[in-house]
């Protein structure tokens, strides 16, 4: 978890790699289930379509799906899910379901204005019509609404990892290790 521009997406690919397990991104399954024609790719692609955001049943029901795949068996890390109180309701009974605990959750922390800079050079670089800098501190301030609050309930269940997501990749990376290495004992 963290706000846009943290590192995410970045460290997610890292992990996966450093723990031999898969990243899964909810904007990689929306893709997958678009591309692949599926009635929840279909679903999420209307909502897309008119800007609106899918809703979270949708998104929902995607994880699940993901979940039940069998390269998860031995772990599996998520980017962007879950984003809201119920999406974490939701990830609680799919995880209920499946008979798997959640071993930690990755909180990583940046400045807000380290934040606009890096999005607002990560638009420059990949020529992002999305990233202005009034749409990237509306979807700070939504994470800060919407998002952050979850990390409080994760910290009182005793899963917070905590981890600054400012300097070098391999850094982050190596603070994210020996934090979840101290949080799983």
């Amino acid at each position: 978890m963290g706000p846009q521009g943290a590192g995410k997406g970045t460290q997610a690919a890292r992990l996966a790699e450093v723990f031999g397990i898969p990243a899964i991104s909810t904007g990689d399954i929306f893709r997958a289930n678009i591309k692949g024609g599926t009635e929840l790719g279909r679903l999420a692609q209307e909502y897309s379509a008119k800007g609106e955001l899918v809703p979270d049943e949708v998104t929902d029901s995607m994880v699940r799906d993901r979940l039940a795949e069998d390269d998860v068996r031995t772990g599996f890390l998520l980017d962007g899910y879950p984003r809201n109180a119920h999406q974490v309701e939701a990830l609680d009974g799919i995880l209920t379901d499946l008979g798997w605990d959640l071993d930690g959750v990755i909180e990583l922390t940046a400045d807000r204005d380290e934040l606009l800079g890096r999005i607002a050079k990560r638009a420059e670089i990949e020529g992002r019509e999305d990233d202005t800098p009034e749409a990237i501190a509306r979807r700070l301030d939504i994470y800060d609404a919407e998002t952050a609050p979850l990390t409080a309930a994760y910290a009182e269940r005793n899963l917070l990892v905590q981890v600054d997501g400012i300097g070098e990749i391999t850094e982050v990376t190596d603070r994210i290790v020996a934090g979840l290495a101290q949080q799983l004992g």
